[in-house]
């Protein structure tokens, strides 16, 4: 399965944002990649529109044509393009192991889906964009509950969301309903992506 095997750092940099979990290279340099960091002439819309697509695809660890196609799927929904495009990303199987905690980072989410230690609706589910539906239990395999790198994701303390549900006895959660807009902590600008693609 395809997916981001490029430089981290430079990608943190270039959007002075800590997209993939850790942002030490922020705290060592803070100014973008490039020779001595020069600050670059002044940047056109269209160049605006797509670093904020870059982003977006950066920060939930897709590829372009799956990006592209999940666009075009929220395009095809009732209601706000942009809003829409966020809660599809949202409500990925990978997105939400890494919300619920069970994961350091989503790409270490994906792993874990990957690798079949996850669940929903006591299914094994081995697919990272496995769309989740309100109502959906997402849970830890059995034989999985003991590995070391879950267990101290669990104990460790973790944001909590309006939309997530997580019981600490069954180690599992509970995807409760598609998150609103403004409750989304990326720092997206969704209206620019959506102009890019309407160009």
């Amino acid at each position: 399965m395809a997916v981001y095997r490029g430089p981290r750092a430079k990608v943190e940099r270039r959007f002075n944002d800590p997209i993939f979990g850790h942002g030490k290279a922020l705290q060592k340099k803070n100014y973008p990649p490039g020779q001595h960091g020069k600050i670059r002439r002044k940047k056109s819309e269209y160049a605006l529109q797509l670093m904020e697509k870059q982003k977006a695809k950066y920060t939930y660890g897709l590829l372009e044509r799956q990006f592209a196609n999940l666009f075009h799927k929220a395009v095809r929904k009732k209601g706000v393009t942009g809003a829409i495009l966020l809660q599809l990303l949202e409500a990925r199987l990978d997105n939400t192991v890494y919300r619920l905690g069970i994961a350091p980072t989503r790409r270490a989410a994906r792993q874990l889906v990957l690798h079949k230690h996850i669940i929903v609706n006591d299914a094994v589910v081995n697919i990272p964009s496995y769309t989740l539906k309100p109502g959906d239990l997402i849970g830890i395999r059995e034989k999985s509950k003991s590995l070391e790198v879950i267990q101290e994701n669990i104990t460790a303390s973790h944001k909590s969301y309006t939309w997530l549900e997580w019981d600490d006895a069954q180690m599992r959660g509970k995807f409760t309903a598609l998150p609103p807009r403004e409750e989304i902590p990326e720092k997206i600008n969704e209206q620019s992506i959506v102009e890019l693609y309407s160009r």
